[in-house]
């Protein structure tokens, strides 16, 4: 009779791995996704108010280097993590004075955008040319981010990062999405030329269609860059206008600035009144207008005599119009509103902010958030109303365009300005209530990038820092420190010429979201085609 000896385990012949292997699975399995937080970190080291710009670009390259040929689950959680490793320190300042709560909600939301991104960039990754359809799909994203939930929110774009880098005259060709495009493409197509080049020393053959399309990545957008500097000029084209920005400072940082309204519209008053002091001496040239901030009267001048007679004294004084930010009730409605004072003739012309933040000048959610935390609904007890006209005041045949404060993250709040006749543009802010934080100098930069947009100078009058004087090349030629009362004069060129960004508006970023759904939409036919064939 023959035994037959039962079958082997081969499995339990094998030693079990060692502490030491089950270590370096644990990371080899970690590394994707601790080099994807890294490259989020990086990207955020790269925005203002370092000077960085530049490592934007291998933020990108280790980004593609995660996902490229990635299944779309692992490249959702890379890609989330990205997002993570960028918006959690970027968006910090959201958290000041109201906790982390607000915070983490809102960089738990906005990373899942960039994890949606990253699902398109590994799908278009095996195409070819694959960085031309990957950086159009980030910009996609960044498309529907500014646009959704709540109006949207663009802060983050990679555009607003590069206010100091090489590539800051695309704004003037395409706006803020060629911008970001050209940043994006390079970092990847900066990826994609060393791929090529490790690929073609093992195989001993380089692709050459692969190799073209990395060099071209590259060396189109700083190509590009380098060409539209020709759009860039700070030269005068309708005169120039004497202007003065007034940073009156706040009483304390924080949400409880506005605790002593009075005090805030004193403080500007009194640096105004220092200013014309310093006129009357000779000391300063007499401007043609003066610039306040927003929420520099958050006192109602026409329900509120007291505040109007600050506000008219202070105009005579100076002998020039004055634009106040204030908070002002019209019909039942709350607004957010720049008046023209004239010296002579008293308010004539207005201006409501019409792109108001959620949750912070209205709540969206109400009933939802006052259950979570009563003391959220009370910091915003009635919400701001919308305008619904772009803002353009004319003073003495200046033609000055006004977008406040949040409204500057937002393309067509800006552009729709100079399309309606703004020979210069002011942003006045408000940043008192986040304190020493980041969030100053990454609104400073964005006004940076609208200058060079649309070719004009921009003024940037804040409560409590930093204000400044941008020429529409991007330069800052003035600029007061932090929670300082101070004022700027200087005389600034008007500029009736439109870039090209200007005249084309949101076709470019249309013509990019329609690249990405190219590619997205060849890259998932591709991948039906491969089933198919696999099927049989």
């Amino acid at each position: 009779m023959t035994v037959t000896a039962p079958p082997v385990d081969q499995d339990r012949l094998e030693p079990p791995p060692s502490p030491a292997g089950r270590g370096r699975r644990l990371l080899l399995r970690l590394a994707p996704a601790a080099a994807s937080a890294l490259c989020g970190v990086l990207l955020y080291v790269s925005f203002p108010p370092r000077h960085l710009w530049w490592l934007a670009l291998p933020a990108f390259a280790g980004f593609a280097w995660v996902l490229r040929g990635r299944t779309w689950k692992a490249a959702f959680g890379l890609g989330y993590v990205f997002g993570l490793g960028f918006l959690l320190p970027l968006l910090v300042w959201t958290g000041v004075e109201v906790g982390p709560g607000p915070w983490l909600a809102l960089v738990a939301v906005e990373a899942l955008f960039i994890a949606l991104v990253a699902v398109g960039v590994a799908a278009v990754s095996k195409l070819p040319a694959w960085p031309l359809w990957a950086a159009a799909v980030w910009i996609a994203g960044e498309a529907v981010r500014a646009r959704v939930p709540f109006r949207g929110f663009p802060w983050g774009k990679i555009a607003f990062g590069q206010a100091d880098g090489v590539f800051l005259p695309l704004a003037a060709v395409g706006g803020t999405p060629v911008l970001g495009f050209a940043v994006v493409l390079c970092g990847f197509g900066l990826y994609e030329a060393g791929r090529v080049l490790v690929e073609g020393r093992r195989t001993r053959a380089v692709r050459r269609g692969a190799a073209a399309a990395a060099v071209l990545s590259v060396a189109v957008p700083v190509a590009g860059a380098v060409a539209a500097r020709s759009l860039v000029s700070d030269k005068a084209e309708d005169g120039t206008a004497r202007v003065a920005v007034i940073q009156g400072n706040v009483p304390r940082s924080g949400l409880e600035f506005n605790a002593q309204r009075r005090a805030v519209l004193d403080y500007h008053a009194r640096e105004t009144l220092k200013l014309a002091a310093d006129v009357k001496a000779g000391k300063v040239a007499r401007p043609d207008f003066v610039l306040w901030p927003e929420n520099s009267s958050d006192i109602d001048p026409f329900a509120n005599p007291d505040a109007a007679a600050v506000i008219d004294n202070t105009a005579k004084a100076i002998g020039a119009p004055i634009s106040v930010g204030a908070v002002v009730e019209k019909d039942g409605k709350l607004l957010n509103e720049q008046i023209l004072w004239d010296p002579v003739k008293g308010p004539t012309q207005t201006y409501d902010k019409r792109q108001v933040q959620p949750f912070g000048e209205y709540l969206p959610l109400r009933p939802l958030i006052g259950a979570v935390n009563k003391n959220w609904t009370s910091m915003v007890r009635q919400d701001f109303s919308r305008g619904s006209k772009p803002g353009v005041f004319d003073i003495d045949g200046a033609k000055v365009g006004l977008a406040t404060c949040y409204e500057a993250a937002f393309d067509w709040a800006v552009r729709d300005t100079v399309t309606h006749g703004a020979e210069m543009i002011s942003v006045p802010s408000n940043n008192a209530t986040f304190d020493r934080s980041e969030m100053t100098y990454q609104q400073l930069a964005m006004s940076r990038v609208r200058a060079v947009e649309h070719s004009r100078t921009v003024t940037v009058p804040v409560t409590s820092g930093v204000s400044a004087v941008i020429m529409p090349d991007g330069r800052i030629t003035k600029k007061t420190g932090m929670f300082v009362p101070a004022y700027l004069v200087q005389d600034v060129p008007l500029r009736t010429s439109k870039t090209p960004a200007t005249q084309l508006g949101i076709l470019p970023e249309m013509a990019l979201v329609l690249i990405a759904a190219g590619g997205l939409g060849w890259a998932i036919g591709a991948g039906l085609r491969g089933r198919r064939t696999a099927a049989k």
